[in-house]
């Protein structure tokens, strides 16, 4: 608990003074090892990890919740590697989380881009056999009440 707060604390005296990368020494290197990679070095790296044949669902939660912490949306072809690493480790709930991740990270442009990230992976989820959090009823909750003030 002191260490987050002692974190928490550091981060919030770094933005004040505007500290440098530079300064912070070996924590903040690792942080940003892979800054200076172009968009499709990025792709690829990512790509070659949910490809790897001997990933684990330690691994895969760990590529997936990495990707999604970041200011991105992920690519179709980073989606769908990692949509088959979901099926080979046989975790349908993993591709559904994930899937309501990318959706997420769309934000206020979600009507523009999640429709272009369906269609693009749609072959993958056909081959897969996976649907979409939609096609599940996933997006709409479950035991809904209407609202008192739209009853009469």
């Amino acid at each position: 608990m002191l260490r987050s707060a002692a974190g928490q604390l550091f981060g919030v005296l770094r933005g004040t003074v505007g500290l440098t990368t530079s300064r912070l020494g070996a924590a903040g290197v690792v942080r940003h090892s892979h800054s200076n990679e172009s968009a499709e070095e990025f792709d690829a790296r990512y790509e070659a990890y949910f490809n790897r044949s001997d990933i684990d669902h330690w691994e895969a939660r760990k590529g997936m919740n990495d990707l999604l912490g970041m200011d991105l949306i992920p690519e179709p072809k980073i989606i769908a590697a990692a949509l088959k690493a979901c099926r080979r480790l046989n975790d349908y709930a993993l591709a559904i989380r994930f899937l309501e991740g990318c959706k997420d990270k769309c934000g206020n442009k979600v009507n523009e881009i999640y429709p272009y990230l369906l269609q693009e992976i749609r072959p993958t989820l056909t081959e897969l056999g996976i649907e979409t959090p939609e096609e599940l009823g996933y997006d709409q909750p479950e035991l809904a009440l209407k609202s008192v003030y739209d009853m009469h």
